[in-house]
C-alpha cells in the first residue's frame, strides 16, 4: 500500500466500528497497523482486548525453529504483545531465507519440502507462550486440514482456515467439512477481487457486477457488495472485505440491518461456478 494509506484506512475502520483486522508479514505494512491499533488505544477510543489482529507465518518461515522467531517479529513490527490469531498462510512453503519470494536463475519459485505437522507443533508453542491467543491455517483443502487434526499428540486444533470465499466460489463441501470439526472458515475475496492479471483468473466475470446481486441489492436499498458479504455472514463465514476507500470501508460495515430470505440465500448459492479468483498458481 502507499505509505500512510493503510495507517488512515484502519483509523476509519476502527471507527466505524470494525475490530476484526487481518494482516500479514508479506502485506509490508503491519507498521502501519500496529500504529493505528496504538493510535485508537492512546485516544481512548478502544481497549487492546477489543481488536481481533490476525497474523501470518509465511512459506519461507515454515521449519519449527523459524515459526516462533518469525511471530517475534511480526509483534515487534506491529508493536503488540500478541496477536489474537496466527496462521499458516499456505500449506506449501519456500525456501528459508531474505528473499520473500525465492526464485532459481530462471525465475522459476525455490520450493522446500515442509512437514505440516511439525510446522503446527511450533504453532502450538507460540500459543503456549502466549504469543498468540488462537491458530489457525488458511489455503488448506480438507485433506491438509485431516493431517493436522489427525497429528498424534494433537494439543490445539486449528480454529480457523481463511480460504477464498464468496457467491462465485461458495466451497460448500470444505465449509461442510470445517463445521463438522468447529473450524470457522474466513473468507477472503469476499467481493471478488481486483482484475490484476497477473495473479488473478479474470476468466469469471466481476462479481459485483452480478445482476441477480443487484436485484436483490435494489429491494433492500442496498449494493451488490453489501448483498455479497451478507450472503456469507448468514451462512456462518467470517469476512474480510479490504478497502482502502472510507466511503465503501463504512458501506461494507452495514450489513447489519437487515436479511435475506432463505429464497434470496438459495438464489445466491446458485450463482456458484467452483472458479477461484485468486488461483494461487505459484
Amino acid at each position: 500500500t502507499p505509505k500512510g494509506s493503510c495507517l488512515e484506512s484502519v483509523k476509519i475502520a476502527i471507527d466505524t466500528g470494525y475490530r476484526h483486522i487481518d494482516g500479514a508479514f508479506v502485506y509490508f505494512n503491519e507498521h502501519e497497523v500496529g500504529q493505528a491499533i496504538r493510535e485508537k488505544i492512546a485516544e481512548g477510543r478502544i481497549k487492546r482486548e477489543d481488536i481481533f489482529y490476525c497474523g501470518k507465518l509465511w512459506n519461507t518461515c515454515h521449519p519449527p525453529e523459524l515459526v516462533r522467531p518469525t511471530l517475534e517479529k511480526t509483534l515487534k513490527i506491529l508493536q503488540l504483545d500478541y496477536v489474537d490469531l496466527y496462521i499458516i498462510e499456505l500449506p506449501m512453503a519456500f525456501k528459508p531465507g531474505d528473499a520473500i519470494y525465492p526464485r532459481d536463475e530462471n525465475g522459476k519459485f525455490i520450493y522446500h519440502e515442509t512437514d505440516l505437522c511439525a510446522t503446527w507443533e511450533a504453532m502450538e508453542a507460540c500459543k503456549d507462550a502466549g504469543l498468540a491467543k488462537s491458530i489457525g491455517v488458511s489455503n488448506f483443502n480438507r485433506r491438509q486440514l485431516e493431517m493436522i487434526l489427525n497429528k498424534p499428540g494433537l494439543k490445539y486444533k486449528p480454529v480457523s482456515n481463511q480460504v477464498e470465499c464468496h457467491p462465485y466460489f461458495t466451497q460448500p463441501k470444505l465449509l461442510e467439512f470445517c463445521r463438522q470439526h468447529d473450524i470457522v472458515i474466513v473468507g477472503y475475496s469476499p467481493l471478488g477481487t481486483s482484475r490484476d492479471e497477473t495473479w488473478v483468473n479474470v476468466s469469471s466475470p466481476p462479481l459485483l457486477k452480478d445482476p441477480v446481486l443487484n436485484a436483490i441489492g435494489k429491494k433492500y436499498n442496498k449494493t451488490a457488495a453489501q448483498i455479497a458479504l451478507r450472503f456469507n455472514i448468514q451462512r456462518g463465514v467470517v469476512v474480510i472485505p479490504k478497502s482502502f476507500h472510507p466511503q465503501r470501508i463504512r458501506e461494507n460495515f452495514q450489513i447489519f440491518d437487515f436479511s435475506l430470505t432463505e429464497k434470496e440465500m438459495k438464489e445466491i448459492e446458485a450463482l456458484n461456478k467452483n472458479v477461484r479468483y485468486v488461483e494461487l498458481l505459484m
